[in-house]
């Protein structure tokens, strides 16, 4: 079962959350999500328990537990939901600066 970890300190890494969550039971994997081009925490991750037993301890026992600070939000995983592609670009249109028009 996978557990979803959110309001983590940024000082948190994916060695900090397994060692946070590894009395609750066996971790299959503990991973911290980051941004892809700056490389720094985004704030939450995923540990995934080897038993659903497991998991839900850590669930009750760890919501809203307070780590530096911060209080942890900690709940079952639901999957990732659709969502529509994202438009590059922005604005458009033609810029509507000063130095559109032609001078001769």
């Amino acid at each position: 079962m996978k557990v979803y970890v959110g309001n983590l300190p940024f000082t948190v890494d994916s060695e900090k959350l397994k060692a946070m969550f590894a009395s609750y039971g066996d971790i299959e994997e503990a991973t911290v999500i980051s941004d892809k081009f700056s490389g720094r925490s985004k704030g939450f991750g995923f540990v995934t328990f080897q038993n659903d037993e497991s998991a839900k301890k850590a669930v009750s026992e760890m919501n809203d537990k307070e780590v530096e600070g911060r209080a942890l939000k900690v709940n079952e995983a639901r999957p990732m939901e659709d969502r529509p592609p994202r438009r590059e670009g922005g604005n458009g249109g033609s810029g509507g600066g000063f130095n559109n028009r032609r001078r001769f």
